[in-house]
């Protein structure tokens, strides 16, 4: 006769949990000045080196020190602590530089990255130098798509201003070969899937036509790669011109022409703070905005 055989299983053990719990809020508040720390991939991007997800796999890659010991994703530091990239000293306690903005007319036939192995334009060519850090692009825009991309010298600033979650609008205008059926206007608004995620246009509206071209507006609150080709491709139809006009709040001048720049300054720069959810506070440092010249420019 067969014996039925019972699983028991053992209940987890109550203080083991609480212990974990006791030991995470430990390990948060260990450092001597926890209300003064600030995690170290924010301090690293604020530095104007690299955006928060490069030191993230800086840090990942044990290419940074804290006090003589390998840094570790989360860590918090203070200006007392001793930082080293690569075995050279960075200096926490460094003030910050003030976080700028360029707005720049992207022409096509230029890549968003700082060399190409092929030899072709980049944008950052065209940039004003920086006595110190470096521009890093928020958000990019393909070889063959031109219009808007800003840049800063805040890889906080850039983290804030590219991430998900913060729901930033990028407008385009588009031209399309063909005309789009209601019902496919309807399915890139309601959303088709993208390399298994959902992917739509927010907003969507007919401009005009020339022959067997027609124009539209969209709208994302994402920068996935090629986003905006990929979508009219699930409806059969292919994009020929694509233009960003929009960022946030920043719209692309009239009067800025292709491979130029300008630095923003006043009220659109606050309120690219706060797209970013800064507000009003002053964690990236900046005295006062206002004050900052408003220069256009094209380097050679």
């Amino acid at each position: 006769m067969n014996r039925s055989t019972k699983t028991i299983r053992r209940p987890m053990h109550a203080g083991a949990k609480i212990k974990s719990v006791t030991e995470r809020s430990h390990r948060r508040s260990a450092h001597p000045d926890a209300e003064l720390a600030e995690k170290l991939q924010k301090v690293l991007a604020r530095g104007g080196l690299g955006s928060r997800r490069q030191w993230e796999s800086w840090i990942e890659a044990g290419r940074v020190e804290v006090n003589g010991k390998a840094a570790h994703l989360g860590q918090r530091v203070t200006s007392s602590d001793r930082i080293r990239v690569d075995g050279r000293l960075f200096t926490a306690g460094t003030a910050p530089q003030q976080p700028r903005i360029l707005a720049y007319h992207k022409p096509v036939g230029e890549i968003c990255a700082r060399h190409d192995p092929e030899g072709r334009p980049t944008v950052f060519e065209r940039l004003p130098e920086l006595a110190m850090g470096r521009w890093m692009s928020i958000g990019r825009l393909d070889f063959n798509t031109c219009g808007l991309l800003l840049f800063s010298n805040s890889g906080d600033l850039v983290h804030r201003l590219t991430h998900p979650s913060t729901g930033i609008e990028r407008e385009y205008a588009v031209r399309v070969v063909g005309t789009a059926s209601e019902d496919a206007l309807k399915a890139l608004s309601a959303g088709v899937m993208l390399d298994g995620r959902l992917a739509r246009f927010t907003r969507i509206s007919a401009a005009h036509g020339d022959g067997v071209n027609r124009w539209y507006r969209v709208v994302l609150e994402e920068g996935r790669n090629r986003e905006v080709r990929r979508l009219w491709e699930t409806q059969a139809l292919k994009v020929n011109r694509l233009i960003r006009v929009r960022y946030a709040d920043v719209t692309l001048p009239r009067s800025l022409p292709p491979g130029h720049w300008m630095e923003l300054e006043g009220e659109v720069l606050h309120q690219l703070f706060a797209a970013a959810g800064l507000g009003e506070e002053r964690s990236l440092h900046h005295q006062d905005v206002k004050r900052v010249s408003r220069r256009r420019g094209r380097r050679p």
